[in-house]
């Protein structure tokens, strides 16, 4: 008989053989700013997390910055939106100037951007539009100018989630001509079509005003769809890669940790974030077990960065165990 239980006995025991571990360094916190002033608007959906105003961004980042956490992902929310979402890349837009602020006063703290016209545009697609066809090819440049201008109001890091082809390689070359070769890129590569995405819809004011997004956002049926995915932004430049959702899609995370020898991150979207705070409400479960379990689990499916919206909590409950 094997006695496995002899390394189970005590909570000593069980940390000294313990393989799999997280830490606040591994985690990104998204946040949401918007136009206007004195700003702190809860997203109901989303209990705990709020959208912004830069002139109240401060009680947030002061925040993240004693968490340990490395940095934020960034979504801007504009006054003004339009066709063709001008202000995504304008180099005085809301998440530029965010940006700008940030890395002012907190210069530690990686900034990563999100690139994608969803948030930008009146019709609230990822791309140009014409007629209810999204255009590919036609949003590159765009993609690329934005992308610019944030590397240009201090971002460390450019994410594109917009999932059109051929966009990674649009971004390195437009970062590269304009003098930002040391920026890398961290791509949504494996960006599934998921119903997770509600609640984030809410609070970036993104949801599209016809069809859906499924003629660019991958069927969540397909696993090696996604690792061809990945393998082509790799080839166009990419230096990290994200996995959106986190949980329903681990197998994903472990095959492409298994195949690309690059960091992968999870995305673990509103939607998972909302069903486990709900159930913590009702008194279901326990949130704190039941949040470190989930990160546990997406870490030892392979993830080395955990983007999250329980960064703070998971930083909090590591900090009073250590």
């Amino acid at each position: 008989m094997r006695r496995f239980r002899r390394l189970r006995t005590t909570e000593t025991m069980r940390n000294l053989v313990r393989e799999t571990r997280i830490s606040p360094e591994e985690m990104i916190y998204p946040i949401f700013v918007m136009e206007g002033e004195n700003i702190k608007h809860p997203v109901d959906s989303m209990p705990g997390v709020y959208q912004y105003s830069i002139d109240r961004l401060d009680e947030l980042l002061v925040e993240i910055k004693g968490s340990g956490i490395s940095g934020v992902l960034i979504f801007g929310i504009p006054a003004e939106k339009d066709e063709v979402g001008s202000q995504a890349y304008h180099p005085d837009g809301i998440t530029q100037r965010a940006i700008r602020r940030i890395k002012e006063n907190y210069p530690e703290l990686l900034v990563i951007a999100d690139v994608c016209l969803c948030e930008y545009t009146s019709h609230g697609h990822c791309g140009l539009v014409e007629g209810c066809h999204i255009l590919n090819d036609e949003t590159l440049p765009l993609l690329a100018k934005m992308s610019v201008t944030l590397a240009q109001a201090g971002a460390d890091i450019i994410a594109p989630s917009d999932m059109m082809d051929g966009r990674v390689a649009a971004i390195r070359t437009a970062l590269d001509e304009n003098g930002f070769k040391h920026i890398p890129i961290m791509a949504y590569s494996a960006k599934f079509a998921s119903a997770y995405y509600g609640p984030f819809r809410d609070a970036a004011h993104s949801a599209p005003q016809f069809g859906d997004r499924r003629s660019y956002q991958m069927d969540f049926c397909n696993k090696k769809e996604a690792l061809r995915e990945i393998a082509d932004d790799m080839e166009e430049g990419a230096d990290m890669v994200i996995v959106k959702p986190a949980l329903a899609y681990l197998d994903v995370v472990e095959a492409a940790s298994q195949r690309f020898d690059l960091p992968i991150a999870v995305y673990n979207v509103s939607g998972e974030y909302a069903m486990v705070k709900a159930a913590a409400q009702m008194g279901w479960i326990d949130e704190k077990r039941i949040v470190m379990e989930n990160l546990i689990a997406m870490k030892r499916a392979g993830a080395t960065i955990l983007i999250t919206y329980h960064a703070l909590d998971a930083a909090r409950w590591l900090k009073e165990e250590g």
